[in-house]
């Protein structure tokens, strides 16, 4: 462990339904702002569902001329937008870089899914003849990673994870094992995704995954909550820049966060269902920590995968329970930042460790909105309703994804 090239996160970009700067992102996050309403991406009328947290704030125009928007799918603006701040934030100078040593990890649950829609449409409408000639790389997942390299020049490793919702979280921590192996000395890594459109809503609400309420969107996504239904799909993305640590210190950069440890298991049991003992969560828990040489009395907050779904939530509260120990387990904080965005699905690990290494910097750590009924399965501290102020030096972020996918990673102040 001790010859393993330290990770550190230099800079943080995203998209999401509470805004698409940081500054906006974090205000909304500590003061419990409900980034969930009705669809307005297509008409929702006769859809079981009618209400998702849909990114509104984003101007595609100002980042892509119009040529160029149309070549790409949403998913794609998305990762595309948050690797410019990314890039922004992190002050790095490509000129003074090797392209060679710098690469790019950003994955999607489900890739162009919009763009799949769109042109399955025109082909049975018009004929397969007029289906546009860049409908396979608009819809590949690992697209977005491959125009981020072209943009920045980044000649190094390359390739998008494709692993449900633990997509972005698993992106994070493969990048870091890139720099720490000494194969990158800068990687572009998170997630992205756009799935609010007929075929994403239909086809998860026919799964039952979908929360039904209607009636009250802004109340929908309660993880934890004893009367939670489903979750509420999002959108979005969040990519990190992570450096090689001594390379960050001699460029002057700002270090906003160590990646300290990174596990990740598979449950092996079901196609979506989480293992019934949260064994395969528990374990990358423990991984994670493991491979940051802390133990779990360390951990000050735990940005839950808490997607409010009846199993999901109780399994992952056993899960921390057994990888914590009753005890500590019950001292940690916990909060699920999808209360206020929804499920960003492959971006929502990547966004997730931002919200993580936001709180850390800013001494607060982010509320679980709609947390009206305690649910005796969910009886740990998920920071009910108002943010908390405490300072927090160790973090952990949990996403578990469709096919029993887990990642975990512990993130640390510098």
């Amino acid at each position: 462990m001790s010859s393993k090239r330290r990770v550190v996160v230099t800079g943080m970009g995203a998209c999401t339904p509470l805004g698409c700067t940081l500054d906006a992102i974090w205000s909304r996050l500590v003061s419990g702002f409900n980034g969930i309403g009705p669809i307005t991406h297509f008409d929702a009328t006769g859809f079981p569902v009618t209400f998702a947290g849909e990114v509104r704030d984003f101007d595609a125009g100002a980042f892509f001329d119009a040529k160029r928007q149309a070549r790409m799918d949403r998913y794609s603006w998305f990762a595309l937008a948050a690797a410019r701040m990314a890039v922004a934030n992190a002050g790095v100078d490509w000129s003074k870089t090797d392209p060679n040593r710098c690469g790019a990890l950003v994955g999607s649950g489900v890739g162009g899914l919009g763009t799949v829609q769109q042109e399955t449409a025109k082909m049975l409408e018009r004929g397969p003849t007029r289906m546009s000639p860049f409908t396979v790389p608009m819809i590949i997942a690992n697209i977005a990673s491959g125009l981020i390299a072209i943009e920045h020049n980044l000649r190094g490793p390359n390739y998008g994870v494709c692993s449900a919702c633990a997509t972005g979280l698993h992106c994070i921590g493969d990048a870091a094992r890139i720099i720490e192996r000494g194969d990158a000395d800068i990687m572009l890594a998170g997630g992205a995704e756009s799935a609010i459109n007929g075929i994403g809503v239909a086809s998860f609400a026919s799964m039952r995954a979908l929360s039904t309420r209607n009636d009250s969107p802004e109340t929908a996504s309660r993880p934890f909550d004893k009367d939670r239904n489903g979750f509420v799909m999002g959108e979005g993305a969040g990519v990190l820049v992570l450096e090689e640590y001594e390379n960050a210190r001699a460029r002057g950069a700002d270090i906003l966060a160590e990646v300290a440890g990174y596990g990740c298991t598979c449950d092996a049991h079901h196609i979506t269902a989480p293992a019934e003992n949260g064994d395969g969560a528990a374990r990358a828990m423990a991984l994670a920590m493991r491979d940051a040489g802390v133990g779990p009395e360390a951990i000050g907050y735990v940005n839950a995968h808490g997607t409010s779904t009846p199993m999901n939530d109780r399994i992952e509260t056993m899960a921390i329970k057994t990888a914590f120990g009753e005890d500590l387990a019950r001292k940690v904080m916990i909060s699920s930042t999808k209360s206020m965005t929804g499920h960003m699905l492959g971006a929502a690990g990547a966004f997730e460790s931002i919200a993580c290494i936001l709180a850390m910097r800013n001494g607060v750590v982010p509320p679980t909105i709609n947390y009206t009924t305690p649910d005796p399965d969910c009886d740990l501290d998920y920071v009910p309703n108002t943010a908390r102020e405490a300072s927090v030096d160790v973090c952990l972020n949990n996403a578990f994804g469709f096919g029993g996918h887990n990642a975990c990673a512990v993130f640390r102040k510098v």
